[in-house]
């Protein structure tokens, strides 16, 4: 089994960050759980989240669209949250009206998908940079730590995407950050997406090479089906500490979770 992995049939790249060390303590299992979509959740996973688990709260970051076309399923007793990162609009700008039609189809071919996404500008290297200095990304993740301030003991709270990668995967940094995990335990809970989705991956390497893309297109195309870069994330922080002189003090600026608020996070889901 995958380090961290949780048993949710029909929901990719679930895990929880309980475990974890930070300094001389660990987070609390079964407390923190990310994911991909719930909207294939099978009733064993959802009765898991409802009775195992006893979700409180449910931050669902997919933009609107996403959201419509493949909704989240109930789960008795918590309550579901949309936190947008981001919306179609902020990803297409200056780009042809039926290019938008085209990426909101569901029936188009994902690899042209793909293609659309790369030679639009959609998805780069900065793009995690974009999602965490937004206004609008800084209020979905301001509204997660709201979310995780307000958890009622013995009660978890899920945040999910599409993939449970990169909206996720910056939500999961910044708590690791609050808490006070080093870099190396952040980037390592990042990638471990591209464990979870290595079938996937693989698939998709095989369909890509004699296509004979440049190798920058190939990986952020690899990037956008599934996998994670560490050079991605890397950026994004890189930024918030350029910026703010530490990623903490990006999150007390930016989101108002300062030191007390930390520390009350830390007595909350630390052991």
């Amino acid at each position: 089994m995958i380090t961290q992995a949780i048993n949710l049939p029909g929901v990719g790249n679930a895990r929880e960050l309980g475990g974890y060390a930070i300094g001389d303590r660990h987070i609390l299992r079964g407390v923190l759980i990310r994911t991909a979509g719930l909207d294939r959740a099978t009733p064993e996973a959802l009765d898991a989240l409802q009775n195992m688990y006893r979700v409180q709260t449910v931050i669902d970051f997919r933009m609107s669209n996403e959201r419509t076309s493949s909704p989240d399923p109930a789960i008795p007793g918590a309550e579901n949250i949309h936190l947008p990162v981001l919306e179609l609009a902020d990803m297409i700008v200056d780009v042809d009206p039926s290019m938008i039609e085209k990426y909101t189809d569901p029936n188009v071919d994902r690899m042209e998908l793909f293609s659309i996404a790369y030679e639009t500008g959609m998805l780069d290297d900065q793009l995690y940079v974009r999602l965490l200095t937004s206004e609008r990304g800084r209020a979905a993740f301001r509204g997660f730590f709201k979310a995780l301030l307000a958890l009622e003991d013995e009660r978890a709270i899920l945040w999910h995407c599409t993939d449970g990668k990169d909206r996720t995967g910056c939500a999961a940094m910044l708590l690791l950050f609050a808490l006070g995990a080093d870099r190396e335990t952040v980037i390592r809970d990042y990638m471990l997406t591209n464990d979870y989705n290595a079938p996937r991956l693989s698939v998709l390497r095989q369909r890509i090479e004699p296509l004979g893309w440049p190798q920058a297109k190939a990986e952020a195309l690899l990037f956008m089906s599934g996998g994670v870069s560490e050079a991605y994330m890397n950026n994004g922080i890189n930024v918030l500490v350029g910026e703010y002189g530490s990623v903490e003090a990006y999150l007390a600026q930016e989101l108002d979770v300062g030191k007390e608020e930390r520390e009350a996070l830390s007595r909350k889901l630390l052991e």
